[in-house]
């Protein structure tokens, strides 16, 4: 089966809760374009996509846009192209696979050793093909990104591996099934969201921004350095790169992000996902931002709107979050 859009794993996915949001959206903003600024897994574009003329989608990571663009982007493509591609990268023999970057520095780690060389293969196989146009290198790209997550020897995110078990040889290359729309405007982009709110203006913004320690380029840096294909040097145990693209929503300077975030929005709605992880006893998972703050920044802007939902929290580690409840604010702009 063709993979969806919501096929992975990823920390804070709003997939169980899609239906939730959506329908709060629905019931208490009214509007022709939709922004999903802190996009994620894309669920809720995705989600919403239907309802709207036009549509933001943005992430600053790398492995997110190019699977954007995979899904989302309308443009054309070879299924026919693609769909030999994928069978052949399945058919060649191992014995014919050379050690590669993937099995080098990710091999009996984040996957099996055969695994890891099937997986350098194929990315090397697309980068040097020049048959491929834009969209379809974008969709073989996902396709592996969704391929390899299913096969990682993790439990969801990619800071650690598990250790001390039999990796495997699990992996399987199928490809994703890219979305068709009519008469939709679809804009992709890899902008830090301080940077696009200046940029745009929409009727409808959806903010679900990181709110803990954990940096989502460190969480995900085999997908991000899989996707870049530069083949840095890495370092530690993970087998991390050094760091970049690194959010001040992870940081100490969060709330005064997030304040110059909304105060910059040029829109109608601004609808915020929050989740009350400030009670974790996991530093890392402990809010930057505040309850309080949140709310008051919202106020600031327009009437606000407070919603909640119980909702089992994604969790890799220690933490116990016993009470957990998703809230999503909803800001009606110099309401």
């Amino acid at each position: 089966m063709p993979y969806q859009i919501w096929n992975r794993r990823y920390t804070g996915s709003k997939y169980k809760l899609s239906s939730w949001i959506s329908d709060l959206i629905q019931d208490n903003c009214v509007g022709n374009s939709f922004c999903d600024m802190f996009a994620g897994t894309a669920i809720m574009s995705k989600k919403m996509i239907d309802n709207f003329d036009e549509i933001y989608i943005n992430d600053f990571l790398y492995s997110n846009e190019v699977i954007y663009k995979a899904f989302f982007e309308q443009s054309n493509y070879n299924s026919t192209k693609l769909e030999i591609l994928k069978n052949n990268f399945m058919k060649v023999p191992l014995s014919q696979i050379s050690e590669n970057y993937v099995s080098e520095n990710f091999g009996d780690k984040f996957f099996s050793s055969n695994d890891a060389r099937r997986i350098g293969y194929i990315r090397e196989q697309i980068e040097c093909n020049d048959d491929l146009n834009e969209k379809e290198k974008n969709i073989l790209l996902a396709s592996l990104l969704y391929s390899l997550d299913k096969a990682a020897n993790t439990v969801g995110h990619y800071d650690a591996y598990i250790k001390g078990k039999q990796i495997n040889d699990t992996f399987t290359f199928e490809l994703i099934e890219p979305y068709v729309f009519k008469n939709k405007k679809i804009h992709i982009s890899r902008l830090d969201a301080n940077v696009l709110a200046k940029s745009i203006k929409c009727d409808i913004v959806y903010i679900d921004p990181p709110y803990n320690s954990r940096q989502y380029s460190r969480f995900y840096h085999v997908l991000e350095n899989i996707t870049k294909w530069e083949k840095p040097e890495l370092f530690g145990t993970a087998c991390k790169p050094k760091a970049e693209n690194m959010s001040e929503y992870c940081r100490s300077s969060a709330t005064r992000t997030f304040e110059e975030l909304i105060s910059s929005l040029k829109c109608k709605y601004i609808v915020v996902s929050y989740n009350n992880t400030y009670n974790s006893k996991s530093s890392s998972s402990r809010n930057k931002i505040s309850l309080a703050d949140i709310k008051c920044i919202l106020e600031n802007k327009g009437t606000v709107s407070v919603f909640e939902k119980e909702h089992q929290y994604f969790n890799a580690g220690k933490t116990e979050l016993p009470n957990h409840k998703e809230l999503v604010f909803i800001t009606k702009v110099g309401g």
